[in-house]
């Protein structure tokens, strides 16, 4: 639907109808299964794991594992509610649109904003990261790669959402080939003894340096901030939902493989590497699955793993790309944002709303060549507490939804979260109980402070908003 088209289906009062022969947002509904399988198991693998792992290890040691054990059956309870919300109105930016609906107008004004600030926060992080990982090869200018990295990505979210998802396809088939294969080969220096690791692997590693918790069950508990961060991005699916093929029977599927792809590619990995290595070799900072090679005797090991991170940067700034687009749009069919960001290319992809979000990525990425201080690093600190914002407000959205859907005012959803609400009220709690750590750790402690100054600037936005056009205070049901 070209941006014509877009004017065209608004009524006289700025609403949208319910639906359009092509998924009801003017958007083509070019992401298949395989493609929405593989986005669903990229957002639960970054960099989180492949470098973020090793100051856990260093903090907890094994009890680590624990740590991303119950976390990860918490994420799964947030992208069940996620998936009931999704087959009652699957809808493309569905954060803002069910807080909206939910809980208010001006939830869903922040939501949207938020979300939308977040993987721009993200989108900067990561092409800045993958820029850095490229000098592992070669002595190229930083920026030169961060420039050439955006501006592919940009094309590829312009020309269609069929090639967003191939690209996403893909990065994802490596991180998952390169998880796989490390958990092979740990798989078989214990069972084999091959490689300078052979004579001492053992999975006694797990309990015999100090025990489970060797620093205690308190420190194990501190790095269930970091645990819940490594997963930030797992809700991506639910933005898809506007442009899969057929939400109904795709989306369940995705969010159902939610405990094997955790139970594999972060408990089983941890598993086998801190039985091959023991918990004491690894340092903050240091990749896990690095160190691990070179304790193998693998020297191959460090270029393999820095081309896998590069890929798992890359893919957060495509996923950046493709979901800051849809925010901005939904928020402006809805009057929360300029007009502008509605219109769409003949491909069915957010022209402006993309434009517009990828100059401020090439923009922050200047700033952190130019100024990489504390300042960038409290804006950073700030993309933790806004990714947790969209969990709680999932949560919250499918808690009043239930209520509604079982008094009979709306229909039932065909993916019911099980257990809930309660399920969805322990995850709350849960979330609640990591924020408050964040609080305790002086080091993420800094996330708290910039959401109070991020809540007061969106409270003034939507009082002069909402005073010039009353509309961003209603809710249209797309």
């Amino acid at each position: 639907m070209t941006s014509a088209q877009v004017d065209k289906h608004h009524d006289g009062n700025g609403a949208v109808p319910a639906a359009t022969a092509d998924g009801g947002e003017g958007y083509q509904r070019g992401l298949g299964a395989r493609q929405i399988q593989m986005i669903a198991i990229g957002g639960a693998i970054g960099t989180g794991l492949f470098l973020g792992a090793g100051k856990g290890i260093s903090k907890a040691g094994p009890s680590l594992i624990l740590a991303y054990a119950i976390a990860g059956f918490v994420i799964f309870l947030i992208m069940r509610a996620l998936g009931e919300l999704l087959l009652y109105r699957p809808v493309s930016g569905s954060f803002s649109d069910y807080a909206r609906e939910f809980i208010g107008p001006f939830a869903g004004f922040v939501t949207g904003w938020t979300y939308w600030l977040f993987w721009v926060v993200t989108g900067i992080t990561e092409v800045t990261a993958a820029a850095a990982y490229m000098t592992y090869w070669w002595d190229i200018p930083q920026w030169l790669s961060a420039l050439i990295f955006t501006v592919i990505l940009y094309g590829a979210n312009l020309i269609s959402v069929k090639l967003f998802g191939e690209l996403e396809f893909w990065f994802s088939m490596v991180k998952v080939t390169a998880i796989i294969g490390m958990i092979l080969i740990c798989a078989g220096i214990l069972t084999l003894g091959f490689s300078d690791a052979g004579d001492t692997a053992s999975v006694s590693h797990l309990w015999s340096h100090g025990g489970f918790f060797p620093n205690g069950i308190g420190e194990t508990l501190m790095t269930l901030q970091m645990v819940m961060f490594a997963f930030l991005a797992v809700e991506l699916v639910g933005v898809t939902a506007g442009e899969s093929k057929d939400p109904k029977t795709v989306l369940p599927k995705a969010i159902n493989t939610v405990p094997w792809r955790i139970a594999v590619f972060y408990v089983g990995a941890l598993i086998m590497i801190l039985s091959v290595v023991p918990w004491t070799h690894f340092q903050p900072g240091v990749s896990p699955f690095v160190a691990a090679f070179e304790k193998m005797g693998l020297a191959a090991g460090a270029g393999i793993v820095n081309f896998v991170v590069l890929t798992a940067a890359l893919s957060s700034c495509n996923s950046g790309m493709y979901s800051t687009g849809r925010m901005l749009r939904d928020l402006a069919l809805n009057s929360q944002g300029p007009k502008l960001f509605t219109r769409l290319t003949a491909s069915g992809t957010p022209l402006i709303g993309t434009t517009f979000s990828a100059a401020l990525m090439m923009v922050g990425v200047w700033i952190n060549y130019q100024w990489p201080g504390k300042a960038f690093d409290y804006v950073v600190s700030f993309a933790t507490i806004s990714g947790m914002w969209a969990w709680i407000v999932i949560l919250i959205c499918q808690i009043r939804y239930r209520a509604k859907a079982d008094r009979g005012e709306l229909p039932r959803s065909e993916f019911r979260a099980p257990g809930a609400p309660y399920t969805s009220w322990f995850a709350l709690a849960f979330i609640a109980m990591v924020i408050v750590m964040m609080g305790i750790d002086k080091d993420a402690r800094i996330s708290l402070y910039c959401a109070p100054l991020w809540g007061l600037i969106l409270g003034v936005a939507y009082w002069v908003l909402k005073r010039r056009n009353p509309e961003a205070a209603a809710f249209r049901r797309r």
